[in-house]
């Protein structure tokens, strides 16, 4: 029998005349087929390669192949992998010394930093807490625009492979300058920048995009949906701009829109979490509970994050499916203990299901996480009334916007009240009402970095006593959100000793009475406070220091007295803060009926205030992965 002539590949003939094209391996030189990917011998992908055709090169090969011993290549190439591995480790170690010493040089400079800062604090230069609270404003902001940044290189090739105007280069040359504004950390700069750059080419769907999405983050929600339903006449799937279409819609209460889009949203990705978060607080704004528990079911199942497991208990609670609602519920303050509003209807569950204490245990912690703020509305539309006053006169544009964002607030629109006073700042940036204004309104949002520094600016101003009293009051407000009680009642000791009119002194002793309440340290000079602010308060605001007076009883567990003081509260101009107060009052001295009816009344205030929309603008806003599902189908 005739051997092979190449025993080690029988299907490859090195004699046969259709072989005179082979590759030469770059680390053995063994032969191999002109379309083979992988050295037949050692295995390592063929990326140098070269032609042999001569017969002497393909006799120098079988020789070459019959004395070569792959035990020894084996071994030459453990030896070569050795060296890489020694010096990877070399490398490594030159790293990990590196960052040792960065991390050494990072805890110098904080150390400094720190030292400056307790020395700036000590000579009264700054205010204890002024340092941290700014580093955290600054730093929140610089990673927003890192991430803007991140969004838009993401997007910059298609943006520019989309463009269709002319002038190009100047297209691109705003572009760029943009994204140096974003790495200068100037937001608002490269939002001017893509605005200017958009005007040169408006059928440019993904720069659109971005816009809108730079608009929806500020929470200027009439720009961010223009752009929107620009992106959706261009690109009509596209899916980001669908899910922020149809929460946009939703917000201004278009609900049939606002289902049109989500449904194609869902269609298109029926596996995302945000299409059926929204569709379900869609169906649970319209009223048809069965649908909306449908998709929030899906959501929760998908992604369990709070707000979705909130909204799903609260629909089975709706329903009357308590046992389910009371597990969604659980599940919710769980994954976040900080959520309130699930501890206050977990409250109710257990109330209807006469598990009293269970009850007043969930209450009681949804209490102690509420910021227990005044609702201070009533005292912008008050200090509004203030600007036709010498020094608070507006004029031109700033006086129109602020009249708008008056209107916004009559509406409780306060979001966009927010933008609107944010803009009147553009053109007025030193105008202690304008300033006061935005405060109280980020007061009400929740809005705490920003809250301290309006304040302090405003005081800097030397303000009537008016404006001044209220930026104590809210800066006071900002520190209790915060737990600083006893800062708070510094600055409220301040204000009684600097104020000469009632409202001041009734503003100070308010805001010490609720401190001192909370602290349940001292009650007896929070009963002190409680009645001092009830006796000097103008009509106005009784109803506040009538509030902070029940609440001390309550806390002094003076049950009767509470009850009173808060129905009168509640009778005068009825809030969340001051019914969830009476209905635990009610509930601690055994009026389990009458509790559970206030507890309802102060749900249902709290849904009309902040309604399932503004939940869904929430999560969507806090959703960064909007786009994954989209992202990867522009892959494929």
């Amino acid at each position: 029998m005739n051997q092979h002539p190449n025993p080690e590949n029988p299907d490859l003939d090195l004699t046969s005349p259709m072989s005179t094209t082979r590759l030469l391996c770059q680390v053995c030189g063994c032969s191999n087929p002109e379309d083979q990917e992988h050295c037949r011998r050692c295995q390592n992908k063929l990326l140098v390669v070269s032609a042999a055709s001569s017969e002497d090169e393909l006799a120098f090969d079988r020789a070459f192949d019959e004395g070569f011993s792959f035990d020894e290549h084996l071994l030459e190439r453990i030896s070569v992998l050795e060296e890489v591995v020694k010096r990877g480790a070399d490398t490594l170690r030159q790293l990990l010394g590196a960052v040792r010493k960065q991390e050494r040089n990072i805890l110098v400079n904080n150390t400094g930093l720190s030292v400056l800062r307790e020395l700036l604090e000590q000579r009264r230069i700054l205010a204890r807490g002024e340092w941290n609270e700014l580093w955290q404003a600054r730093m929140d902001d610089q990673m927003l625009a890192l991430e803007k940044r991140e969004r838009f290189l993401s997007r910059q090739e298609r943006i520019s492979a989309l463009f269709g105007g002319e002038g190009k280069e100047e297209f691109e040359g705003h572009l760029q300058a943009a994204e140096n504004a974003l790495v200068s950390f100037d937001a608002e700069g490269a939002r001017r920048a893509f605005e200017v750059a958009y005007r040169l080419d408006e059928n440019n769907y993904e720069l659109a995009y971005l816009l809108g999405e730079s608009f929806f983050d500020e929470g200027d929600s009439e720009n961010a949906l223009s752009y929107f339903s620009r992106v959706l006449e261009l690109k009509p799937d596209h899916y980001e701009g669908l899910v922020y279409g149809g929460a946009l819609h939703y917000e201004r209460s278009d609900l049939r829109r606002a289902e049109q889009l989500l449904r194609r949203a869902a269609g298109l990705h029926p596996d995302a979490f945000l299409p059926h978060f929204s569709l379900g607080s869609v169906y649970l704004g319209r009223g048809n509970l069965p649908r909306a528990v449908a998709h929030l079911e899906r959501a929760a199942a998908i992604d369990p994050v709070p707000q979705a497991l909130f909204l799903l208990g609260s629909c089975l609670y709706e329903m009357g499916r308590l046992g389910e609602a009371i597990r969604r519920l659980k599940e919710a303050v769980s994954a976040d203990p900080a959520l309130e509003e699930a501890h206050q209807l977990l409250g109710l569950a257990y109330l209807d299901r006469r598990w009293n204490r269970k009850a007043l245990d969930a209450l009681s912690q949804a209490q102690r996480l509420s910021p227990k703020q005044m609702r201070y509305r009533d005292l912008v539309l008050y200090l509004t009334g203030r600007s036709d006053d010498g020094g608070l006169k507006l004029e031109g544009e700033a006086a129109q916007l602020f009249a708008r964002a008056a209107k916004y607030l009559e509406r409780d629109d306060l979001k966009q009240a927010l933008v609107t006073y944010r803009q009147a700042l553009t053109e007025a940036p030193d105008h202690p009402l304008l300033l006061m204004s935005y405060a109280l309104v980020c007061l009400q949002l929740d809005r705490g970095q920003e809250i301290e520094a309006l304040s302090r600016k405003v005081l800097e101003l030397e303000p009537d006593e008016l404006l001044k009293a209220t930026a104590y009051a809210t800066l006071i407000e900002a520190l209790r959100s915060q737990g600083k009680f006893l800062e708070g009642n510094r600055i409220g000791l301040r204000l009684l000793d600097e104020g000469k009119s009632n409202f001041t002194k009734t503003l100070a002793c308010y805001e010490m009475a609720f401190n001192l309440a909370e602290m349940e340290e001292d009650l007896d000079a929070a009963l002190e406070y409680a009645q001092r602010s009830v006796e000097l308060s103008p009509e106005e605001l009784k109803q506040f220091p009538l509030a902070a007076l029940g609440w001390v009883h309550y806390k002094r567990r003076e049950f009767a007295e509470a009850i009173d003081f808060l129905s009168r509260s509640s009778e005068l101009a009825p809030s969340t803060t001051t019914l969830n107060h009476l209905g635990l009052a009610l509930l601690a001295s055994g009026k389990k009926d009458q509790a559970k009816t206030v507890l309802a009344r102060a749900r249902n205030l709290r849904e009309k205030g902040r309604g399932v929309e503004d939940r869904m603008i929430e999560c969507v806003r806090g959703e960064r992965r909007i786009g994954e599902h989209h992202a990867v189908d522009r892959k494929k």
